[in-house]
């Protein structure tokens, strides 16, 4: 008797997984098995289902599918991404269950309900390719599905994988990114770059005089850093989250998303400072290189140098000394310009937008440069500051604070048009004014300059979704607020984008991550305002008054008058309605 012939067909293979799944079972094994068979049951199985496909493997906290059509395999793995983004957004941080997906093009072979071959391997390869949140596809699929769904796709070019003989041509599924940022609130952009975080350094002295000083040498670190090509640094607002010399550098790494993290600490003896830092691999823990420095209390400013250029050397060999000296360094001529600064962010952050810390801000900055003429960061900020006060109604005598919003922006772009940071604040104080040219130009310049800058991205996202761009402005604003995952500033950039994508219809999508907002700051009377318009646009309208009633609750002199200046006329008529039952009910 001849051999039955080995039955073969064309089938595009889904392949899918739990990020962090070991991570999860360490925490709660029990309640994380739970939550995984209740994803499955609800979400993944029947959206397998009703789109003909079929599951022929599970791999405890992965499975994998055949599909007859590539368009049903991607289908299938936008809805399940998509109502996973929806679901998880109410999960507890430590216990969200997030998703990756991979999808191949490829011949397989039938073993009875079993499917093997090279087509199955390769998804499986692809799928660890993707974002968490994401999916990632294969040429071969992305041939089959072009023109046949309303998706986009970013190119990613050429990938070795591993036991793959070739290159494989890869593609993401780009509108999923806003999804997968609202399924983990702050999911990691893990960059092909050296990716670095730089947190905070411990003061060893007891010496609370030392902590500015500190701050400030971990700070030009991380400046510094990112103004060299090629390397990715997250922004200062989410690496100094941490509390210093107790951050456990593996979890940083998968909450950030990078792959080295960079840590420190200073003791005084006398007119001396010692100073150790150390970068270490995050998923290992190992140390990689270590720095110890014995330097005078006035010399701390030079020490930023010795400390960059020794990971510099250990990550990008071929960097020099000369290109070190090469990128301009702004910082402030005076610890009290630094002082000042700082407070200005904490007025509002600690107390909410309002007249008040409006003016307290401006005061704050003003001394600064006082203080220090040439401190280019604190001009850029005075500009945005009285800018961003304009919009929101809280400052009177608008002409005298336009002009002095743009003097400020330009003097600032003036004293140092090389930081990124100062071209991100006059940019967006710029653009904020109505000069939308110049700062859009400002903005693109500072990303230039620095890719990891989230605040000009965040900004140019805004500008464009100002300028009628709005899927090119969503995008930039999901890409800055994923470059800083633990910043501050979540909460305002978030009730942005609420606005952007309720303002294009995507009105479940706004709500999330509107309501998003309003957990990150709970003084953010904006972020109700965006949630009673679009709860309003629902037809929920008691839940659209609970929330007014919330912004006002926030801000009591909240007006219909300030609603319209910060949203526009058409907002101000949406919520008049509402609006006028709050005040009956006064």
């Amino acid at each position: 008797m001849s051999p039955e012939p080995v039955q073969r067909r064309l089938a595009a293979i889904f392949a899918a997984d739990v990020v962090g799944f070991s991570r999860l079972m360490g925490a709660a094994e029990e309640t994380t098995l739970a939550h995984l068979k209740r994803l499955r049951a609800e979400v993944v199985d029947p959206a397998v289902a009703a789109y003909q496909g079929r599951i022929f493997k599970t791999t405890g906290d992965g499975l994998l599918a055949e599909f007859a059509s590539v368009v049903a395999a991607v289908q299938c793995a936008t809805k399940i991404q998509t109502e996973m983004a929806s679901r998880t957004v109410t999960d507890v941080p430590e216990q969200r269950m997030v998703f990756r997906i991979g999808i191949n093009l490829g011949d397989i072979i039938i073993d009875g309900d079993d499917v093997f071959g090279d087509g199955v391997n390769l998804a499986a390869r692809i799928e660890g390719q993707a974002d968490p949140g994401g999916v990632c596809i294969s040429r071969a699929a992305y041939d089959q599905v072009k023109g046949k769904v309303d998706l986009s796709f970013d190119d990613l070019g050429e990938r070795q994988l591993k036991n793959i003989a070739l290159p494989v041509q890869l593609y993401r599924v780009s509108d999923l990114r806003c999804a997968a940022t609202s399924a983990t609130e702050t999911p990691p952009l893990v960059s092909d770059r050296p990716s670095i975080a730089i947190l905070p350094f411990s003061n060893l002295s007891g010496d609370k005089n030392l902590d500015l000083v500190i701050d400030c040498l971990a700070e030009d670190v991380i400046t510094l850093l990112a103004r060299v090509p090629g390397f990715f640094v997250i922004a200062r607002s989410s690496s100094f989250g941490y509390k210093a010399g107790s951050a456990d550098v593996r979890a940083v790494g998968r909450e950030l998303g990078v792959r080295y993290v960079v840590d420190g600490s200073v003791r005084a003896a006398g007119d001396l400072l010692r100073v150790t830092t150390q970068l270490i691999e995050a998923e290992t823990g190992k140390q990689i290189w270590a720095g110890r420095f014995d330097v005078a209390r006035t010399e701390t400013l030079e020490l930023q140098d010795d400390i960059a250029r020794g990971i510099m050397v250990e990550l990008e060999p071929e960097l020099t000394r000369a290109e070190l000296a090469a990128i301009k360094r702004q910082r402030p001529g005076s610890l009290g310009a630094w002082s000042s600064y700082r407070q200005a962010f904490g007025a509002i952050a600690l107390r909410g937008w309002s007249e008040e810390t409006v003016a307290e801000g401006i005061r704050h900055l003003r001394r600064a440069t006082e203080l220090d003429p040439e401190f280019a960061l604190a001009h850029g900020m005075l500009g945005l500051l009285t800018a961003l006060g304009l919009s929101f109604g809280l400052m009177d005598n608008d002409d005298e604070a336009r002009v002095s919003a743009k003097a400020a922006a330009e003097r600032a772009a003036q004293l140092d048009d090389a930081s990124s940071e100062v071209l991100g604040y006059a940019g967006c104080t710029l653009c904020d004014l109505g000069e939308k040219t110049r700062g859009i130009e400002m903005l693109e310049r500072a990303i230039e300059t620095d890719p990891s800058n989230a605040q000009a991205r965040v900004a140019l996202g805004a500008a464009q979704i100002k300028d009628r761009q709005l899927d090119l402005g969503i995008e930039n604003l999901c890409l800055g607020m994923r470059l800083s995952p633990r910043d501050l500033r979540l909460g305002f950039w978030g009730t942005v984008l609420a606005f952007a994508l309720a303002n294009i219809g995507r009105l479940d999508e706004a709500l999330d991550a509107a309501r998003i907002a309003c957990r990150r700051d709970s003084k953010l009377f904006g972020a109700r305002i965006v949630v009673a318009l679009i709860l309003s646009r629902l037809d929920r309208g008691d839940e659209a008054y609970a929330a007014l009633a919330e912004a006002r609750r926030i801000r009591p002199r909240l007006s219909l008058a300030q609603i319209e200046r910060i949203y526009g006329r058409r907002t101000a008529a949406e919520l008049t309605p509402v609006f006028e039952a709050l005040d009956v009910a006064r």
